[in-house]
């Protein structure tokens, strides 16, 4: 699988993907590290998905990499959660303010603990377009060392600002979503088999891959975090992380086959 600025281009979500079950969440991250993904994204928003999270990683944290987030208004209740996650992970690779709550004030204290040494890298994120102008100012002090947002074929706002922005100020991309978000029908395309042949020479074998790939073919991207609760899908998704990558026909013929089916 391909590196970029975060790893190993693929990684995986937790997002209502172990529901608090602890032997699922050992068998999906298992998969996801054979597979070469070693990006774990979650949040206090997620359930039990920290818990879960923590346990499946017990005896392999040294291979993986944490990114999850504080989600409150309160910086006392921050500073809480962030104790909660050093008891689940010892410690935090990518801390990330969830969808921008109380950013500038967050900000603050988690620089400095990433100037003690106890997180690597401090992002932001946000989930809805509409946010996505107060998203770029955030990212535009640059003080973020990374930024998650949507990207598919049926969000791609984040195309016309927020990636250049990111590409200018070195801030690695971290893209949630890439099989479409809560409703979309992207998954539900099923196109014939025989339309997926010309990517074939991309390793393209299923739609997923054909998504996935349409994304990370955008060299701003650094990371994509499909959630998934079954551990062969990991290990297909995690296929998509090889070059070569799709050129501009290619991504067209993609867009081309959700436009049509």
């Amino acid at each position: 699988m391909e590196t970029r600025k975060l790893g190993p281009v693929v990684g995986l979500g937790t997002y209502a993907t172990f529901g608090g079950d602890r032997h699922r969440a050992r068998e999906v991250v298992g998969a996801a590290l054979a597979a070469g993904a070693t990006l774990f994204d979650s949040s206090p928003m997620y359930g039990q998905a920290e818990a879960s999270l923590g346990d499946a990683l017990r005896d392999r944290r040294e291979q993986a990499t944490v990114a999850t987030k504080i989600w409150t208004p309160s910086v006392e209740e921050g500073r809480a959660q962030y104790e909660a996650q050093r008891g689940h992970f010892g410690r935090v690779e990518i801390e990330q303010v969830h969808n921008l709550a109380s950013w500038d004030d967050h900000l603050r204290w988690l620089e400095e603990e990433r100037s003690a040494g106890r997180i690597d890298r401090i992002g932001v994120t946000h989930y809805a377009a509409s946010a996505f102008g107060e998203l770029g100012r955030a990212l535009a002090t640059g003080r973020f060392q990374t930024v998650q947002l949507p990207l598919n074929l049926l969000e791609r706002e984040s195309e016309q600002r927020l990636l250049p922005l990111a590409e200018g100020h070195g801030i690695g991309v971290i893209v949630m979503r890439p099989l479409g978000g809560p409703g979309s029908t992207l998954l539900e395309i099923d196109p014939e088999p025989a339309t997926l042949e010309p990517l074939a020479p991309f390793g393209i074998q299923t739609w997923a891959q054909a998504l996935l790939k349409w994304v990370l073919s955008d060299a701003r991207v650094d990371v994509v975090i499909p959630a998934t609760s079954k551990p062969a899908r990991v290990a297909e998704n995690a296929a998509a992380g090889s070059p070569p990558w799709f050129g501009p026909e290619e991504r067209r013929y993609v867009e081309h086959l959700a436009s049509s089916s």
